[in-house]
């Protein structure tokens, strides 16, 4: 695991990938390393912390639905979401490799897309109509539906050329390179970054 401060009770969510659709596919760290990922998502409770931490849900929404989701119900959004993250991971991958995405891919991610949408009401907000979901508090799959809207947002906006991956080929987390010149290399300089140059500098150096 990478090292992240820690809470007793509250997992802390290192967001480094500059989008929640980004943040929510790192959430299955170490992916390509070859002794096998770390799932942080590992109950539903961080889900819901994670959807806090990143600034799609506020603490009060999410304090409610830790106390008012069913056991049964919190398991079946914990799968969802394990399994939007994993289209949207094959669908992103895909783009940094220079790929296209597998059908099964898009199938997945539409039905998610389709599925939040149909959630959205027009409200008035006193200067505009919005696009807004119900209140969280009632509705345990709150969490997917805004993950899943913000991963469309994302996979449709003008920011995906943009997409880049962390240089450590076991890490390869996803961020949206903003960097000056574009060459952004790892996701976060203080962990994978002097971990790799640490790599480099043993190969130049051994005997």
């Amino acid at each position: 695991m990478k090292v992240r401060a820690q809470e007793v009770k509250s997992r802390i969510f290192e967001l480094s990938g500059g989008h929640p659709a980004l943040d929510l596919v790192n959430t299955l760290d170490w992916r390509f390393r070859d002794s096998g990922p770390e799932e942080l998502l590992e109950d539903y409770a961080d889900v819901v912390r994670f959807v806090e931490q990143t600034g799609l849900m506020n603490a009060m929404d999410a304090r409610k639905l830790l106390r008012s989701a069913s056991e049964n119900k919190a398991a079946k959004v914990l799968v969802s979401v394990r399994d939007l993250r994993e289209a949207a991971a094959e669908l992103l991958y895909a783009a940094v490799d220079g790929k296209s995405p597998s059908s099964s891919a898009l199938k997945r991610l539409e039905e998610f897309f389709a599925s939040a949408r149909e959630q959205q009401k027009l409200r008035w907000d006193g200067e505009k109509l919005e696009w807004a979901l119900p209140q969280a508090s009632s509705f345990p799959s709150f969490p997917l539906w805004l993950l899943s809207l913000n991963t469309e947002t994302l996979i449709t906006s003008e920011q995906m050329p943009l997409l880049r991956e962390c240089g450590n080929a076991e890490c390869r987390w996803l961020f949206i390179d903003t960097s000056k010149n574009h060459t952004r290399r790892w996701c976060d300089m203080k962990i994978c970054g002097n971990r790799m140059k640490a790599r480099r500098f043993k190969a130049q150096h051994r005997d």
